[in-house]
């Protein structure tokens, strides 16, 4: 699934693939701009398996 948010640092719109087959979870990924890492927090329902949230952060807000 691909998801569009902004980068916490530079605010710059960044293009994540999203997998919803891992369930909930934490990753990282590089800003497609300004290269600074990003946490991204993934959490999918555990009765239908939607994808419920993302939330990107900062390295030093995670």
């Amino acid at each position: 699934m691909s998801w569009q948010d902004n980068c916490p640092y530079c605010d710059a719109m960044n293009d994540i693939d999203i997998d919803t087959s891992q369930g909930s979870h934490s990753t990282w990924i590089d800003c497609q701009w300004c290269c600074a890492p990003i946490a991204v927090t993934v959490t999918i329902s555990p009765f239908d398996d939607t994808l419920e949230s993302v939330i990107l952060a900062r390295d030093d807000e995670a």
